[in-house]
């Protein structure tokens, strides 16, 4: 369905998504009134009431009595401390993923990608690069490589329809894992594909995971830092854990 064949309220909504997923309106910004989108969209008020209550719904916006309407503070979050694959943390918070496959290609590993791959030279391994949104909005760059022999038919997978994280799990269960989370200023490629600002800083996880007593696959992925947090919550062995009433989220201490 074009553009032209949404329903007006869609049209006004999409324009909005657009606007925030570019960066043109950030988290705190207010975003047009009704009356301004009737007079600049030539839509009813009750359509620009929908797509302002719709987007308030789906967690784009929040709504304060007598200022206004305003872009919420989205931020997709991973825990620090495991590793989930991305559909199944985006699904855990009642949105939608979808993913784009940038690149999906046989190379030979070199440098810092055999070194963490514990592999000589030279060795094949698959490159992937993909593009996860959660309800449109970009999150995560994943940069990808697998050893060839642990998964030789990773080029023939349809990574819009299944993680790689999914489907390398589905080949032999994770047996260990490390993650080394970065402050990262990423570069003009990473920005284009996060759709992040010029000055915007970003989070970069390098992680490894092993299988068969191997490290089978490395990845870095890369997260707008205005649209991206590592979470963790640990309890020592033999500690017992508070219950959920006695725990205070620290944005909450924040506020």
């Amino acid at each position: 369905m074009n553009a032209l064949q949404k329903p007006r309220y869609q049209q006004v909504k999409d324009l909005i998504i657009e606007r925030i997923s570019s960066g043109d309106l950030r988290p705190a910004d207010r975003v047009p009134s009704e009356n301004e989108l009737v007079d600049a969209m030539s839509v009813s008020r009750m359509t620009a009431n929908r797509a302002l209550r719709e987007l308030t719904d789906e967690g784009y916006l929040h709504r304060v009595a007598g200022s206004g309407t305003f872009v919420a503070d989205f931020r997709a979050g991973s825990h620090v401390l495991e590793v989930q694959n991305i559909a199944d943390e985006i699904a855990a918070r009642g949105h939608s993923h979808s993913a784009e496959t940038l690149r999906q290609s046989l190379q030979h590993a070199r440098g810092e990608v055999a070194r963490a791959l514990h592999v000589a030279q030279g060795t094949d391994v698959f490159h992937l690069l993909l593009v996860h949104r959660e309800n449109g909005m970009p999150i995560q760059l994943e940069d990808r490589y697998v050893v060839a022999d642990f998964a030789p038919d990773c080029l023939e997978q349809d990574f819009s329809r299944v993680t790689p994280s999914a489907y390398l799990t589905a080949i032999s269960p994770l047996q260990e894992a490390e993650q080394v989370v970065r402050a990262a200023r990423p570069n003009a490629a990473v920005r284009k594909h996060l759709n992040m600002r010029d000055d915007e800083p970003g989070l970069v996880v390098l992680r490894r995971t092993w299988s068969h007593g191997r490290p089978v696959t490395f990845a870095r992925l890369h997260h707008p830092g205005s649209r991206y947090e590592l979470t963790g919550h640990y309890t020592p062995p033999g500690t017992p854990r508070s219950t959920s009433a006695d725990v205070v989220e620290l944005e909450k201490l924040e506020q």
